[in-house]
């Protein structure tokens, strides 16, 4: 599997683990979604990155 497929892939869970934690500590504002917001973030950058450097080649 391409590394980009497993990149989407972990972007999907970490966003569903996203929804259920905010919707769990009701709101955005719980460290645990902070930092899961966080690691979502870095899953989508490394993605974009991605697609950064298959376009330079």
């Amino acid at each position: 599997m391409k590394r980009s497929m497993l990149i989407q892939l972990r972007i999907e869970r970490a966003r569903n683990l996203l929804y259920t934690l905010a919707e769990k500590h009701r709101g955005v504002q719980h460290p645990a979604v902070i930092k899961q917001s966080m690691i979502l973030d870095d899953l989508i950058n490394q993605y974009n990155k991605e697609g950064t450097q298959k376009k330079a080649d």
